[in-house]
């Protein structure tokens, strides 16, 4: 059975590492990035740790 990481809230529910009953993470550790190359919002950031269900 997947268990949160209580330090990483996730609401990508089409993540694998998302635990759909209640909004975190499973994996221990993310990697946070950017396809931009001088990111200014937190839009321009997204989560590299994920994989679509």
């Amino acid at each position: 059975m997947k268990q949160r990481n209580s330090s990483i809230q996730c609401s990508v529910t089409s993540c694998k590492y998302n635990l759909k009953t209640d909004g975190y993470c499973t994996l221990d550790t993310i990697k946070v990035g950017t396809p931009e190359k001088n990111p200014t919002q937190c839009a321009c950031t997204e989560c590299d740790s994920f994989c679509k269900e």
